[in-house]
């Protein structure tokens, strides 16, 4: 395995303030360079993420491909093979210094939905042709540079240029004019930003609120007691107050009335069913079943879906990018376990399994690998139900031969 050798050019950051890029002024080429609101962002803007709701199911996402193992596979005439080398183990075990591929992957992610809008890069290091490291770049040090075309660009990271082919460039729902750029899901999410920050801060505010009576004790306004705080307390002491509890009142008729009411609730305000809308919505925007938001219940179906419609296409996108720019023998790739996440009970899985073995598909340690038991002596031959004599034999059944 090797990787080209970086092509470093030294350039000012200087280029990125140019009064003109393909057409755009300085204004608008800031704007396209860091996304639409650092440092421009309008009064009252809510940064994505900023809201729990968002942050929590893009996590989970991230959280989830962390956890995929990453095969490093081979294609041969009978099939696709995994092969383990020191190439594999870095990439799955250790990719970058001071972090495991959990930490790694999910950090890339989270940079990739939120901080990098859409964008996130990872500098590939070598040494004699040999992988070192491949370190994430927090996003408020890139800068993606369009050519004069729009069709190609330089990467900016810390004020050196890359070239794309140089580093790892993961793109997430990518621009209409400049494909080679993400632009997340911003646009698409910011009003329900919006609306679950107030719903949240009116919330906020009511439980906050000291203005929250159980009862009204309307009094004679010309009561002398009535006319200082000392005296309104002095008639709640003499006439409200009680010993004990559910000792009963005894007011003077005329000069004070009690009143019970009702306090508006955050039911009466709807607060909590315009959230749980706006929550379902983001789900769907997102991609992530709404349970995992913390509206509805578990379910099962929907879960596997959302493993085998969102992560899979976002997993494999990853795969591409990771596979081209980092492995050089056409025969290799890399390949996310994505059936580890799909949600089937032990029972099924050992059903399935043991079918698969009865047919002689698969061993009886391979059965064993996928309910989480450890292999043993004797079971890596396949073997057909007919007394489970090994595969190679079958044909040699003395019912099949003749003889008795």
């Amino acid at each position: 395995m090797g990787k080209r050798k970086r092509k470093r050019q030294e350039r000012s950051t200087d280029v990125i303030s140019a009064n003109s890029v393909n057409g755009l002024t300085s204004t608008s080429l800031l704007q396209f360079l860091t996304g639409d609101n650092n440092g421009i962002c309008p009064a009252g803007y809510t940064r994505l993420d900023q809201i729990p709701a968002i942050v929590a199911g893009y996590h989970r996402i991230a959280e989830l491909a962390a956890s995929l193992t990453i095969h490093l596979m081979e294609n041969t005439e009978d099939g696709d093979i995994r092969i383990q080398n020191e190439l594999s183990r870095k990439i799955d075990i250790d990719p970058s210094k001071h972090m495991t591929r959990s930490t790694w992957m999910e950090y890339i992610l989270m940079n990739l939905f939120l901080y990098g809008k859409g964008n996130s890069i990872v500098r590939v290091k070598t040494r004699a042709g040999i992988l070192q490291d491949l370190q994430p770049i927090p996003a408020d040090r890139v800068t993606l540079i369009p050519d004069a075309t729009g069709y190609d660009y330089t990467i900016n990271i810390d004020g050196v240029t890359y070239d794309p082919d140089d580093v790892l460039h993961f793109v997430y729902n990518p621009d209409p004019h400049y494909p080679w750029k993400g632009r997340g899901m911003q646009v698409v999410l910011k009003d329900l930003a919006e609306n679950l920050r107030q719903a949240a801060a009116t919330e906020k505010g009511f439980m906050q609120s000291e203005w929250k009576p159980s009862i009204i004790v309307k009094v004679d306004a010309l009561t002398d007691e009535f006319a200082s705080p000392e005296g309104r307390r002095k008639l709640l002491q003499d006439y409200i107050s009680t010993g004990s509890a559910g000792e009963p009142w005894m007011v003077p008729a005329g000069q004070i009335d009690i009143e019970q009411i009702r306090p508006l609730s955050l039911s009466d305000l709807a607060i909590n069913d315009t959230v749980k809308m706006d929550t379902r919505t983001v789900a769907a925007i997102i991609g992530v079943p709404p349970f995992v938001l913390g509206v509805g219940d578990y379910n099962q179906q929907e879960w596997n879906n959302f493993v085998a419609t969102k992560l899979r296409p976002l997993m494999v996108g990853i795969q591409q990018e990771m596979t081209r720019k980092l492995i050089l023998s056409p025969k290799w790739y890399l390949r996310f376990n994505i059936l580890s996440l799909m949600d089937y009970d032990l029972q099924t899985t050992a059903a399935v399994f043991t079918m698969l073995q009865d047919r002689g598909d698969v061993t009886g340690n391979e059965v064993r690998d996928r309910i989480g038991l450890s292999p043993r002596e004797g079971l890596d031959e396949l073997k057909i139900l007919e007394n489970y004599i090994p595969a190679d034999k079958s044909g040699d059944q003395k019912k099949l031969v003749g003889n008795d």
